[in-house]
C-alpha cells in the first residue's frame, strides 16, 4: 500500500507538472489575448505598442545578458515551440521504429498549413531540413549539358555560389555572376540581370532579399522574364518568408527555398522548399526514389532516417507567427530598425549599405563606420556591449563586397528598445573613441 507520503508526494508532482503544462500553454494563449486587444489597429501603430511587444516576448525564455540582434543567422523559438520540440523528442524516443513513423505520417497537416499560410499548393511544399538543402535540391537537380548558362550575382549566399561552382566543374557549365552597388533600385536590378542574358542562360538564381544587406530584387518581373525567355527561375527567400507579407504564388518562380529557424522562429533543422507542380517531375531529388515518386513533391524530402520532432514542432511556430500576425511583425521589425538607422544615419563616417525607404526593408540591414574594419567592429560591440552581429567579411565571402565595411544587424520579436538603443550608443562611442587595435 502507498503511504500518505508517497501518495502527497506523487500528487504534488502531478499538480506541479499540471500548472507548469499549464503555464507554458499559456504563453501561446496571451499572445493570442494580446493580438485580440490590438486588433483593428494599424501595423504602424501596433509596431509602438510596448505593452503589446512585451506579451511577445515574455514568450521567450533568453538570455538577457546578451543583446542578440543577429537573428539573420538563426532565432531562438519561442518556449511553446521549444517545449514542443521536446515533447516530440520524448515521445519518438519511446519506440523511435514506432512513434517516428507515426509522427512522419502527421507531417501532412505541416504541409498543408505551411502551403496556406505561405501561398502555395500542398502538392507544391517540402519539408526539408534548411534553405542550403532547399536550394541545392533545385540547383544540383536540374538537367544542364555544358556550354548552359546559370546566371546570379556575386552577392547570393556563398553555400548556393558554391554549389553552382561545383557544378559548373564537374558538367561544365557556365555560371555568370554579376555585380551590383548597395543600396540600389529595382529596375536598376532588373536592367543588370535583363542585360546579362545570352542565348545560353538557361537557370536565373536571384535572392528575394540578400543574406548581407537586405537589398531586395524585383523577383516577379524577373522570373517572368525567365519564363518568357524559356529560362528556369530559382529564388532564394531565406530571410523574405515569415519576414514581411507576400505569397509564395506571387513570385511566378520555378523554385524557392527558405530556412524556418530564421523569421519564422522554427526549431534548428526545419526548412521549406517550393517547386511549381510543373517542375516537379523534371527536378531530380538529392537522394534517389522510386520512379513513381518521380512526380510526387515528397521524393524531395527522402534523405534517410532523420529526426521528426523538429519538422512537428513546425506546427507551433505557425499558430505562433499567425497569432502575432505578418503585418504587424513586419512592421515591427521595420520600426526597430528604424529606430537604430535613423538615429545614425547621418552622422559623419557611418554608413548604412540599406535602403530605408518604405517597402525595402524591415528587419535586416547593414552598416559601418568608415576607417573601422568590419570585424574589429564586430568585436567592440561584443567586447564592450556584449551584442551579437555578423560581420559579413573572410573566406565565404566574395571580395566584391569587402567595401562595404560593417555589421549585420537583424532584430527579432522578442528584442526591447533597450537592446535597440544600447547598440545605437555602441556605435557612438565607437565613432567618438575608436575600437582598439
Amino acid at each position: 500500500m502507498w503511504s500518505r507520503r508517497t501518495f502527497l508526494r506523487m500528487t504534488g508532482a502531478v499538480g506541479a507538472s499540471a500548472w507548469a503544462a499549464k503555464a507554458k500553454a499559456a504563453s501561446l494563449a496571451d499572445v493570442e489575448a494580446a493580438g485580440a486587444a490590438v486588433a483593428g489597429r494599424s501595423p504602424e501603430d501596433v509596431a509602438q505598442d510596448e505593452l503589446y511587444w512585451r506579451e511577445i516576448q515574455e514568450a521567450f525564455t533568453l538570455d538577457r545578458t546578451i543583446s542578440n540582434l543577429n537573428n539573420g543567422n538563426s532565432c531562438p523559438s519561442p518556449r511553446v515551440v521549444h517545449e514542443a520540440l521536446k515533447r516530440y523528442l520524448d515521445i519518438s524516443n519511446q519506440a523511435p521504429v514506432y512513434y517516428r513513423g507515426m509522427i512522419e505520417r502527421n507531417m501532412e497537416t505541416i504541409r498543408r498549413r505551411l502551403a496556406a499560410e505561405f501561398g502555395a499548393d500542398p502538392e507544391e511544399i517540402a519539408i526539408t531540413r534548411n534553405a542550403s538543402e532547399s536550394l541545392q535540391i533545385a540547383q544540383d537537380g536540374l538537367d544542364l549539358k555544358p556550354g548552359d548558362e546559370v546566371l546570379t550575382t556575386h552577392q547570393d549566399y556563398p553555400r548556393m555560389l558554391t554549389t553552382w561552382d561545383q557544378r559548373q566543374r564537374r558538367d561544365k557549365i557556365k555560371v555568370t555572376r554579376i555585380q551590383f552597388p548597395v543600396p540600389t533600385t529595382q529596375d536598376d536590378l532588373y536592367r543588370r540581370l535583363e542585360a546579362a542574358v545570352t542565348p545560353q542562360t538557361k537557370v536565373l538564381h536571384i535572392c528575394h532579399i540578400t543574406n548581407i544587406t537586405g537589398q531586395l530584387f524585383p523577383v516577379q518581373r524577373l522570373c517572368r522574364m525567365a519564363r518568357q525567355r524559356g529560362m528556369t527561375s530559382i529564388v532564394d527567400a531565406a530571410h523574405s518568408v515569415a519576414h514581411f507579407p507576400f505569397k509564395l504564388s506571387d513570385l511566378e518562380c520555378d523554385f524557392a527555398g527558405t530556412s524556418l529557424h530564421k523569421w519564422l522562429l522554427a526549431p534548428h533543422g526545419t526548412g521549406l522548399l517550393y517547386v511549381r507542380k510543373e517542375k516537379i517531375a523534371s527536378t531530380w531529388p538529392l537522394q534517389a526514389v522510386a520512379e513513381r515518386q518521380s512526380d510526387d513533391i515528397r521524393k524531395f524530402e527522402q534523405v534517410g532516417t532523420q529526426a521528426v520532432a523538429p519538422k512537428a514542432a513546425i506546427g507551433e511556430a505557425l499558430a505562433f507567427h499567425q497569432a502575432i500576425g505578418i503585418e504587424n511583425k513586419a512592421a515591427r521589425l521595420r520600426y526597430l530598425t528604424l529606430r537604430w538607422a535613423n538615429q545614425i544615419k547621418d552622422l559623419p563616417r557611418v554608413r548604412i549599405h540599406t535602403s530605408l525607404e518604405p517597402g525595402q526593408s524591415w528587419g535586416l540591414a547593414y552598416v559601418g563606420i568608415d576607417g573601422i574594419e568590419a570585424r574589429k567592429l564586430n568585436d567592440f560591440l561584443w567586447n564592450k556591449y556584449r551584442i551579437l552581429g555578423q560581420a559579413m567579411t573572410g573566406g565565404q565571402y566574395p571580395a566584391q563586397i569587402y567595401d562595404y565595411q560593417g555589421t549585420r544587424i537583424t532584430p527579432n520579436v522578442y528584442t526591447t528598445l533597450e537592446e535597440i538603443d544600447t547598440f545605437v550608443m555602441a556605435m557612438k562611442d565607437a565613432l567618438k573613441n575608436g575600437v582598439g587595435a
